[in-house]
């Protein structure tokens, strides 16, 4: 039994979430269906998928895809991606000021990168400072960022978000962009998930 929720009439959408399901993505990514909110839309499907590399967690996330056929105002469309991506970043990243600035180029180049044509494109980054003290003092500093990231496609071709979602977490894993038929390099900043992926914004 499927974990979405497809209501009748809602054929071109399951056909979408099919043909993006059955898209390609870079082999860092695992990824699986979970069961989808019930109350966003009259149609809904959902997924969380982690960055691996070596067996090592890098960057976390979640993806709903909402549609609704009369379409929504707020939307300005009949779809929306709604995006949590997740990663544990270098100490350094402190007292980086850039940072927000740092995680919606991720979020923009990522779209781009995929020809993911989009409206009403938001983004909201939270980065965390942990730092320990006395009895705890010898534990290492952490930085957590969290982007909230929020967008219309422009029709049903879902694919190129669905893979512009990936290259997100990619991105937050410390991982390059890849260029179809060269194999990425190593992570150009060091990143791990941080927790496990909480309900979707």
């Amino acid at each position: 039994m499927s974990v979405h929720r497809f209501r009748s009439g809602n054929a071109e959408f399951h056909a979408a979430i099919a043909a993006m399901t059955a898209a390609p993505l870079r082999h860092e990514v695992q990824w699986r269906e979970i069961p989808a909110p019930t109350r966003m839309a009259p149609a809904t499907w959902a997924a969380t998928a982690e960055i691996l590399v070596h067996d090592e967690e890098l960057a976390s996330g979640r993806l709903v895809v909402l549609h609704d056929p009369a379409g929504q105002e707020a939307w300005d469309g009949t779809s929306r991606m709604v995006a949590l991506v997740q990663a544990q970043l270098e100490p350094e990243f402190a007292i980086e000021s850039m940072l927000g600035d740092v995680a919606w180029s991720w979020v923009t180049e990522s779209l781009e990168l995929h020809d993911a044509a989009t409206r009403e494109l938001g983004c909201t980054a939270t980065r965390v400072v942990s730092q320990s003290y006395g009895a705890l003092a010898a534990r290492p500093s952490t930085v957590d960022v969290e982007m909230r990231v929020s967008w219309t496609p422009t029709d049903l071709e879902l694919t190129p978000h669905f893979q512009a979602w990936t290259a997100m977490l990619a991105a937050a894993g410390g991982l390059p962009p890849v260029t179809e038929g060269i194999a990425p390099i190593s992570p150009t900043h060091r990143a791990r998930a941080p927790i496990s992926v909480q309900d979707a914004p």
